[in-house]
């Protein structure tokens, strides 16, 4: 296991009479505030949305002072320093003025990780992430560690730092928590992939995607592991341009690595310095492709923080699949459905496409983001035989296949998507809801999606 000394770093100390705030009040803020009451410091959190009763029982009990619906900023603006939750976006008006007079706008996870002597294995890429924590969670617990799961799964990391803190963390990273640190160190960095998403958050410029997801990299040392996908061209042309100080340990499926994972022969190969363990991709809990990846990564984690074969090896056959991801929900007179609600991008949609076989019903559609839909063409030309959109606006699906598909049908709730999806289907069908957008037109979340999407099912 990897030694780590208190790293606590440009702390801002609770005796200060300047109010730390927090934006947001779902689980990161709430989160934030409980560290930062717990350390001391006079908070004041604003949310310009409606917040949570759950959430505001919690503030209120542990006497922070809040607001709701509003922002008021000459409040705001007499903070020490602001976290700020990651669904508000970096260009918006408060959160520019608040920089430019020169206030530490930081992110839950740079605040929690000032007060913990944790060892951090941090995931980070446009897909694939919650999988991949879950299953390196799983191992880490089945070997017996006292592990938190945080970041965007499970708990805040700041609650658990202020009511019980673990020797190690797994925390999955989106791009978004990636901007607001700083000093932050990852010891064990896994960057699955860069592909297209959230370009809305980042200029439409891929480029600028990809530096943010490299932000996992920031402050790793000669002790740290940079755990990374060598297939990925995007990833190999960062690299080239940065100068990391870790341990670099590569997987891939095309190639053998010396220091990482491979495929070769039907086994996983996990071959970390000159010591190889391997295993048969039958036994893997995950299938497909994609899960291939996740497993290597998981693996080498394993691996580098000195867990036994053993433990490797189980872990990565007895992992349960996790709630929207690829999950099989019912077979309905010979037709399955599936609820794959956490493809929020186009590039998780093709890796559950490219999953079945033939004869599906594509539940598509929400919250574009910039999506280019034109790598899913040939997939869906071969293996969709309707679509279903499900969304406010639909044109760009409709544009994008509507040349392949004869059959694209336009819903504005899950239920009534799972009951065209019915009528669409015959015995053999599979009715696969992996929508390649966001879900705020809507729907409260993915969750959300995906459990109305259930629901709907289970009700045929």
């Amino acid at each position: 296991m990897i030694n780590k000394e208190q790293y606590i770093t440009h702390k801002t100390h609770g005796t200060s009479s300047k109010p730390l705030v927090v934006l947001g009040a779902g689980e990161s803020g709430t989160g934030a505030a409980i560290l930062a009451k717990k350390q001391g410091f006079q908070v004041f959190l604003s949310d310009k949305g409606k917040i949570q009763d759950k959430y505001k029982s919690v503030l209120s009990s542990i006497d922070v002072e809040w607001e709701e619906n509003q922002h008021t900023e000459s409040k705001i603006f007499e903070a020490v320093e602001v976290i700020k939750s990651p669904g508000i976006p970096d260009n918006v008006p408060l959160v520019v003025k608040l920089r430019q007079q020169g206030i530490n706008v930081i992110s839950e996870i740079e605040f929690a990780g000032r007060y913990t002597n944790a060892t951090i294995v941090g995931i980070t890429g446009s897909n694939g992430k919650t999988t991949t924590a879950s299953l390196t969670y799983h191992m880490l617990k089945k070997a017996g560690l006292n592990v938190g799961l945080a970041g965007n799964i499970g708990e805040s990391f700041a609650k658990q730092v202020a009511q019980d803190d673990k020797d190690v963390y797994v925390l999955e990273l989106s791009s978004f928590q990636l901007d607001g640190m700083f000093d932050f160190k990852v010891d064990v960095a896994i960057l699955l992939n860069i592909t297209p998403d959230h370009l809305d958050r980042y200029d439409y410029q891929l480029e600028n995607y990809a530096a943010s997801k490299f932000r996992i990299t920031q402050n790793q040392d000669e002790n740290s592991h940079f755990i990374y996908c060598y297939d990925d061209e995007l990833i190999q042309q960062q690299l080239k341009r940065k100068q990391l100080k870790a341990q670099l340990h590569p997987f891939s499926i095309t190639k053998e690595m010396e220091n990482g994972a491979y495929i070769k022969d039907e086994k996983l190969i996990l071959n970390i310095n000159q010591k190889q363990q391997t295993m048969t991709l039958q036994a893997l809990a995950l299938q497909g492709k994609h899960n291939l990846y996740n497993s290597m990564a998981s693996g080498i984690a394993g691996r580098v923080l000195e867990l036994k074969k053993e433990i490797i090896r189980e872990s990565l056959s007895d992992f349960q699949t996790i709630e929207h991801r690829l999950e099989p929900v019912l077979t309905v007179h010979g037709i399955a459905f599936v609820n794959d609600s956490k493809a929020t991008n186009v590039n998780a949609t093709w890796y559950a496409l490219e999953s079945f076989q033939e004869n599906v019903i594509w539940i598509v559609g929400g919250v574009d983001k910039g999506n280019d839909y034109e790598m899913l063409k040939d997939l869906v030309k071969e293996k969709v035989k309707a679509i279903i959109c499900l969304g406010v606006n639909n044109e760009k699906i409709h544009e994008a296949f509507g040349d392949v598909i004869p059959t694209i049908v336009n819903t504005a709730s899950a239920k009534d998507a799972v009951d065209m999806a019915y009528r669409l289907g015959t015995k053999g069908d599979t009715v696969l809801l992996s929508p390649a957008c966001a879900s705020f037109d809507l729907f409260e979340n993915y969750e959300d999606r995906g459990r109305q999407f259930k629901a709907a099912v289970k009700g045929l």
